[in-house]
């Protein structure tokens, strides 16, 4: 029994030492995994601290890479890895004015440097030049760019815009699609392709390529007022108006869409929804000079048109103290200024056939001071004046007189006055009274000299016309109570 004991006590020694000569590595091991995973997450926690964090911790980072470079740099103005990292980070942002200062100085200092990444410095001096407006600055640094890397998007899509810029549409179009040929779905590039055609003339080139656009990015307001150009100067003009309707609203595209939109309606004789395009454009806010003008000025001719006189002047007026020389402003302001003032004279001048002729009745009827007439016959030549016959009695004679009362403005010429004169002579009248809104010739007055016509002019016309109303209610017989 004892040595069965002792045998079994050595067996439970032995194992008990190759558990623990066993055990010990791979506790080693453990710990270390343990130790390392630890490590590894405190590191990812801090860095992801710095990146996730609020603008506290990334301000920090952005300054710490402007320190760094500064003090690098103001040990080395040249340094090329400190104005790197400081034309990256101004490029990132968008800062353009930093950027270009950055770039400049990088292409002077990158042939000594084997290092230099000579594309991406002229290719983002260009870029940087071209957000400036600085078109030679920017030429040099993409036409670098390119003359390395003909395939790059970026060179070719920016010298495409800056062709377009520079109105060299057919090169512009050429680097465009190279560009669309790395990236066929980039809008901006679709954008300028279809604004290039459109500046060539070539409309349905352009209406492709901006419908392909705005189908992309439909914020895109420009594009669709070129898609409405488009279409009005393909003579589609009922798609062009309803863009340009549709665009009345918006602040930048507004005015100039209401301009097209009230020019179209107005060709169509839509006059009313004319005046509203008209009107709801000249409600916009920093319309350019040149539109508010052409608003106000066919708003003018429309209430013109319909015998809106006064409202008509307010807008004319308005042209006149911003372009005191603007089309013919200033003949219709001394033209309708008097018209305004005589509501007869509006009708003389602008009223259909059946009011003017009521006028001159009331004209005839009160011609001559304690007189009896009677008119027996009215004659109307088109709309370009009225011949009336009438038998006047007065105290001192009796005849029968013809009156003619011309509508056209200008100068009468001495054929009418014959063509008159032959109508008074066949109606057997003893007298003729010719009568204009304008003046007559010198042969015409010359031809009357010896006959029985009296020629009535613009001045005198006026005043008769001042005077008829009052007359003509002196003349009504008084109604009984």
């Amino acid at each position: 029994m004892g040595g069965h004991t002792g045998i079994l006590e050595e067996y439970t020694n032995y194992t008990d030492n190759i558990f623990m000569n066993g055990l010990i590595p791979i506790l080693a091991v453990v710990v270390l995994l343990i130790l390392g995973v630890f490590i590894a997450v405190t590191i990812m926690t801090r860095t992801k601290g710095i990146g996730d964090e609020g603008g506290g911790k990334k301000s920090k980072g952005r300054d710490a890479i402007i320190r760094d470079a500064n003090k690098r740099l103001a040990q080395n103005p040249h340094d090329l890895q400190a104005l790197t990292a400081l034309g990256n980070l101004y490029f990132k942002e968008e800062a353009w004015d930093e950027a270009l200062k950055i770039y400049t100085v990088l292409l002077e200092i990158a042939p000594g440097h084997q290092d230099a990444n000579v594309f991406e410095i002229n290719l983002r001096y260009g870029i940087s030049a071209l957000k400036k407006g600085l078109q030679n600055e920017a030429y040099k640094g993409l036409s670098i760019a390119r003359s390395i890397r003909q395939d790059n998007f970026e060179v070719n899509f920016n010298l495409g815009v800056l062709e377009f810029q520079k109105k060299g549409y057919e090169k512009a179009i050429q680097l465009l699609q190279q560009a669309r040929a790395q990236d066929p779905e980039n809008p901006a590039v679709l954008r300028y392709l279809g604004h290039a055609f459109f500046k060539l003339k070539k409309y349905k080139e352009a209406m492709n390529f901006i419908r392909k656009a705005i189908e992309i990015a439909p914020d895109d307001k420009e594009s669709l007022y070129t898609l409405a150009e488009c279409y009005y100067d393909a003579n589609q003009v009922d798609q062009a108006l309803k863009i340009f309707t549709h665009l009345r609203p918006d602040p930048a595209m507004g005015p100039s869409a209401c301009l097209f939109a009230g020019t179209i309606n107005m060709n169509q004789h839509q006059m009313d929804r004319a005046i509203l395009d008209f009107e709801i454009g000249l409600k916009h806010q920093n319309i350019k000079p040149d539109i508010l003008l052409e608003l106000k000025y066919r708003l003018a001719t429309l209430f013109l048109k319909q015998q809106e006189i006064g409202k008509a002047l307010v807008h004319l007026k308005d042209i006149q103290s911003i372009n005191v020389s603007y089309k013919d402003v200033n003949i219709l302001i001394g033209k309708y200024q008097e018209l305004n003032a005589n509501r007869n004279l509006q009708i003389y001048l602008m009223a259909p056939s059946a009011d003017f002729v009521a006028l001159c009745r009331k004209v005839v009827m009160s011609f001559y001071n304690r007189a009896k007439t009677k008119i027996t016959n009215i004659s109307v030549n088109k709309n370009e004046w009225a011949d009336i016959l009438a038998d006047v009695d007065t105290p001192q004679w009796s005849d029968t007189v013809m009156f003619r009362f011309i509508r056209t403005p200008g100068s009468i010429g001495e054929l009418i006055l014959r063509d008159f004169h032959s109508q008074v002579k066949d109606a057997k009248a003893g007298k003729g009274i010719c009568i204009t809104v304008g003046s007559f010739s010198d042969e015409a007055k010359r031809f009357t000299e010896a006959r029985l016509i009296d020629l009535i002019e613009k001045d005198r016309l006026a005043a008769i016309l001042n005077n008829v109303d009052v007359k003509a209610a002196a003349l009504a017989p008084s109604k009984k109570k």
